[in-house]
């Protein structure tokens, strides 16, 4: 799956998967206190956030295996940092980061658009809530209330993760961080397209 990446590829989504592995750990917390005032539903309303890494750098490196590798490494070291589910985190990683996948294989891995993101965090957020439906005891709950879920992580996984993934990558690209990064080719390519239709 590595053998056409680049090595500064792999190190920059390396870089992601340990600064989002902390991010992911905190917003447990953020979780548990949010919890805490309207109860487990309030998880749903930030799902989002731990989808985000396989958007970003499937965004970014726009190579097949992106968004599974990056989302995988981030729960491995999110475990090795504390998460208390342990290791059976990295399998919700796997689960997260092929729900990602399959938005941008389903393009051929051609098409970045916003609504491709969006459909990535989508992704993410039907297979990750069908993981949990088995592991979590979700058949348990009141077939409203998991209504109420599922809608509630699937519009985090677009918004959040889709969308907040465009935005992080697009602020970074500004920033000339990303010279070089197939992100940062293709988006000029399309300027060098879309002048050559205006002239």
């Amino acid at each position: 799956m590595l053998k056409s990446w680049k090595l500064k590829e792999v190190v920059l989504m390396s870089v992601f998967a340990v600064v989002f592995a902390v991010v992911y750990l905190l917003f447990v917390q953020v979780g548990n206190i949010w919890a805490g005032v309207i109860g487990p539903i309030a998880y749903e309303w930030i799902f989002g956030i731990w989808f985000i890494v396989s958007i970003i750098c499937a965004y970014i490196i726009r190579k097949p295996g992106a968004a599974l590798l990056s989302e995988t490494m981030a729960a491995i070291i999110e475990v090795m940092i504390g998460n208390a589910v342990g290791p059976r985190l990295i399998l919700s990683g796997i689960v997260q980061g092929l729900g990602a996948e399959a938005a941008f294989a389903a393009t051929g891995y051609k098409r970045y658009d916003w609504w491709v993101l969006c459909l990535a965090g989508i992704g993410s957020a039907v297979f990750s809530f069908a993981y949990g439906f088995f592991v979590s005891g979700y058949a348990a709950l009141d077939p409203s209330l998991l209504v109420l879920m599922f809608t509630l992580r699937v519009m985090s996984g677009a918004i959040i993760a889709g969308l907040g993934g465009k935005y992080v990558s697009d602020g970074l690209l500004a920033t000339g961080a990303l010279q070089g990064y197939a992100i940062s080719r293709d988006t000029s390519k399309n300027h060098q397209l879309k002048g050559e239709a205006i002239g």
